[in-house]
C-alpha cells in the first residue's frame, strides 16, 4: 500500500476545524495564511498520497483565500512545485503583476520561493495537488517560470495525459505497493515536465476577458470576507480596488445582479444558515443579524421575510428547510 492520511474536518469540532485546515496546508505544500468567510464552521476533506519524495493529494473545501507573502516564504521554503487540476469550481491566482482565472479542467503551477494569492469562486472546490520537489523536475528554472500565470489545459495534449494518470491513482491506490511510490514519482515529474515545456513554447496570448474575470472573482471574495461590516457598500469595495463605482457596477451587471443585491443576498444566506443550525439555537436572532451585517433588527426582519417568505424567527422553528 502507499502511504495515506486522511483529513476530515467534520471529525473536530467547529471552532477547530479552520485551523486544523490551516495547519494541514502548511505541513502539505507550505507555510502560507488563509482567510475565507466560511471559517467559523469550515468544511475541508484531504486525502495525502505519498509517493517518495513527490505527494499528490485529492481534495475538497470550502470558499478560501491562500496567501504566501514575501515574509513567509523567508521563514520557510521547501523548495517546491504545486501543481493543482480544478475537478469542480472557479479560482483566481495572482502572482503580483501577473493574474489568472482557471476552471474545471484546468491546472495552476504555483513555485514555493515566490509570493502569491489564490482565492476561489463561491461554493465548494474539488481539486488534485501535486508537490514535486524542483530538483526533481526535469526542466531548467527558466523554462518553469514561463509557465507559472498560464493557461494549462487538463482537457488536451499532455495536461489529458496527466490529469488522466491522477484521476486513475487517486481513484484507486490498492494496486500499488510501498515500493512503487517512487517509481510513480518520477512518472508524475515526467508527466508535469513534458505539460509545462509544452506550454512554454506556446506564446499565444491570453484572452483579453481575463483581467476582468479575475478582477471580478477578487471583489466577490472580498465581499464574502467583509459581510459582518455594516459599511460594507459599493463604494467601499470600488475604492479597497481602486476602481470607479461605475466600472465596479459593470462587472456586476456581466453578472446579473447589482452590487448591493449580491451583498445582501450573501448577508441572507450566512443568517439564514445560522438561524436553521441548532449549534446557534440559543442565540438571539438580532446577535445573528448584526453578525451578518444587519445591525437593524427591523431591517433584517423586512429583508429576511421578503426573500424567504417568513419571518427569521419562524425560520428558526422549521429545521426540515435547514
Amino acid at each position: 500500500m502507499l502511504r495515506e492520511s486522511v483529513f476530515r474536518s467534520e471529525d473536530l469540532p467547529p471552532e477547530d476545524r479552520f485551523g486544523a485546515w490551516r495547519e494541514r496546508m502548511n505541513s502539505t505544500h507550505a507555510p502560507m495564511r488563509l482567510e475565507s468567510g466560511r471559517a467559523a464552521d469550515f468544511y475541508a476533506w484531504q486525502r495525502l498520497i505519498g509517493l517518495g519524495p513527490v505527494s499528490m493529494w485529492p481534495a475538497r473545501f470550502e470558499q478560501l483565500v491562500f496567501l504566501r507573502t514575501p515574509k513567509l516564504i523567508r521563514q520557510d521554503d521547501p523548495e517546491v512545485y504545486h501543481l493543482s487540476l480544478l475537478r469542480d469550481g472557479a479560482a483566481g491566482v495572482s502572482w503580483g503583476r501577473e493574474e489568472n482565472t482557471y476552471g474545471s479542467g484546468d491546472f495552476h503551477l504555483n513555485d514555493s520561493s515566490r509570493p502569491y494569492e489564490i482565492w476561489t469562486g463561491e461554493g465548494r472546490i474539488s481539486s488534485v495537488g501535486i508537490e514535486i520537489p524542483k530538483a526533481l523536475l526535469p526542466l531548467p528554472a527558466r523554462t518553469v517560470d514561463r509557465a507559472v500565470g498560464r493557461h494549462l489545459s487538463g482537457r488536451v495534449g499532455p495536461g489529458a495525459l496527466l490529469a488522466h494518470f491522477l484521476t486513475q491513482l487517486a481513484a484507486d491506490t490498492g494496486a500499488y505497493r510501498f515500493s512503487d511510490g517512487p517509481r510513480l514519482a518520477t512518472v508524475l515529474a515526467d508527466l508535469v515536465a513534458a505539460l509545462l515545456a509544452h506550454v512554454a513554447e506556446d506564446e499565444a496570448a491570453q484572452p483579453p476577458e481575463t483581467r476582468t474575470r479575475v478582477l471580478t472573482l477578487r471583489v466577490k471574495a472580498f465581499i464574502r470576507q467583509n459581510l459582518h461590516d455594516p459599511e460594507l457598500t459599493p463604494g467601499l469595495v470600488a475604492d479597497r480596488h481602486h476602481i470607479s463605482r461605475g466600472y465596479l457596477h459593470r462587472l456586476f451587471r456581466g453578472e446579473g445582479e447589482t452590487v448591493a443585491a449580491y451583498i445582501r443576498r450573501e448577508r441572507l444566506q450566512g443568517a439564514h444558515r445560522d438561524l436553521a443550525d441548532p449549534a446557534h439555537a440559543a442565540t438571539p436572532v438580532h446577535v445573528i443579524a448584526a453578525r451578518w451585517g444587519f445591525p437593524r433588527a427591523a431591517e433584517f426582519t423586512r429583508a429576511f421575510r421578503t426573500a424567504y417568505g417568513m419571518p427569521p424567527t419562524e425560520h428558526r422553528f422549521r429545521p426540515h428547510e435547514a
